[in-house]
């Protein structure tokens, strides 16, 4: 269990290249070595894109939810009104 983790820290080292140069080629000689460690880095890398994408998903739905709240409800009507005279020929 304990080198696990310890190989998941230096697999998150190296992806998000918190390792000095020296620590950096190691481990990549160590993947040209060791397929299995390779293929455990790409599972790593994919799953920090998707853990990113739906950060980003969660995030413009709640840009959307707040954009609605503000430009349908009466009760922020002036704050409305001063947001769009910004885009408004003067």
């Amino acid at each position: 269990m304990r080198t696990s983790l310890i190989e998941t820290e230096q697999i998150e080292a190296h992806l998000l290249q918190r390792s000095d140069t020296g620590e950096a080629l190691i481990f990549e000689a160590k993947m040209l070595l060791d397929p299995e460690l390779k293929e455990k880095v790409l599972w790593q890398q994919k799953t920090y894109h998707i853990i990113k994408s739906y950060g980003r998903d969660q995030l413009r739905q709640e840009i959307e939810s707040v954009h609605q709240k503000l430009f349908s409800e009466g009760r922020h009507k002036s704050f409305r009104q001063k947001i769009m005279s910004l885009f408004t020929k003067k």
